[in-house]
């Protein structure tokens, strides 16, 4: 059965409908976002990075980060998206970037011990939502994110 090791929530700034969560080592992400992103795709996997594609334009959305020691069940609830992907981690922490704004502060860490490949499960609600209120003003917690991880085996 699937071991829960760690659930922090953070928020995370969008703007431009985008943010990323890269590698904390810089060093290990060969391009660095925003670099090639584009509003496209819920998710895309790139070599030391996640790239999102969010509901709204410019807001703060609220980012639910788990990590499991093997693949859990999906989230239960009513999600507009979802995806999986995947992303190497020599840190073992990971720094939420807006397109725009640069790296959030604090760090997201996913192990103590360092490097590993790791598997992810995206879901989000609240887009729809999100796509119209950021349009009359910047909200705050509209759009909501579950990131479930774990080790690739």
């Amino acid at each position: 059965m699937p071991e829960l090791l760690s659930r922090e929530e953070v928020p995370v700034e969008v703007d431009f409908y985008g943010f990323a969560l890269q590698d904390f080592d810089d060093a290990q992400v060969p391009s660095l976002f925003p670099e090639g992103w584009e509003q496209g795709p819920y998710l895309t996997s790139l070599p030391g990075r996640l790239d999102f594609t969010s509901g709204g334009h410019t807001h703060t959305a609220t980012l639910v980060i788990e990590v499991w020691d093997t693949e859990p069940s999906a989230p239960s609830g009513n999600w507009e998206e979802s995806a999986l992907g995947e992303i190497t981690c020599t840190s073992g922490k990971l720094e939420a970037r807006g397109v725009a704004g640069g790296p959030m502060p604090e760090p997201i860490t996913l192990s103590e011990s360092g490097a590993g490949i790791w598997k992810v499960r995206a879901v989000s609600s609240g887009r729809e939502e999100v796509k119209t209120k950021a349009h009359h003003g910047v909200p705050e917690g509209v759009e909501r994110y579950v990131l479930q991880f774990w080790p690739r085996s």
